[in-house]
């Protein structure tokens, strides 16, 4: 498996692409929560010089300029079989929704996994691509954010709908 990565600058700071052969397989943020060593990322190169970090840097671009509401990427996310779990149910959540760690936990039959799914939430290697931004607390308090909270804060107000922000302005 050929691994390689790049740092890109964004909206949100820069970020740690990384590509295993033909998948993106990580987005980092700076002191994220359970980056892995970047020993594991493989050599450094241009972003635009390869072909699955290139289309990652633009899609993640376009997303946060509010031009894309969803992501075109062939992923790899490494994780146990909770987690893919988990993971896959974050990716049904719709642009502009969000949903709390004890719903997801009510759709695998128990409530009381709502601690769980938080960690397997937090253990999230595709942040943002992976929506795991759109869970939030109990009462939609804004919590727990491998990437920080004002970056979850910042992807919940990009994502919020045009009538929701229209009526904050009176």
């Amino acid at each position: 498996m050929s691994t390689h990565h790049a740092i890109v600058d964004t909206e949100l700071g820069d970020v740690t692409l990384v590509a295993a052969d033909d998948f993106l397989v990580g987005l980092y943020f700076p002191q994220h929560w359970y980056k892995p060593s970047e020993d594991s990322f493989g050599p450094r190169v241009d972003a635009r010089l390869d072909v699955i970090l290139d289309a990652a840097r633009t899609q993640l671009t376009e997303y946060l300029r509010g031009h894309r509401t969803s992501f075109e990427l062939p992923t790899a996310a490494a994780g146990n079989p909770f987690q893919q779990r988990i993971w896959a149910m974050l990716t049904e959540i719709p642009f502009g929704e969000t949903t709390t760690y004890g719903d997801l936990a009510g759709r695998l039959g128990d409530r009381s996994l709502a601690q769980a799914v938080g960690q397997a939430v937090g253990h999230n290697p595709l942040s943002v691509v992976i929506p795991c931004h759109r869970v939030v607390g109990k009462d939609a308090k804004i919590t727990g954010y491998a990437g920080g909270l004002t970056r979850k804060r910042f992807l919940l107000e990009l994502e919020e709908p045009s009538l929701a922000k229209a009526g904050k302005l009176f």
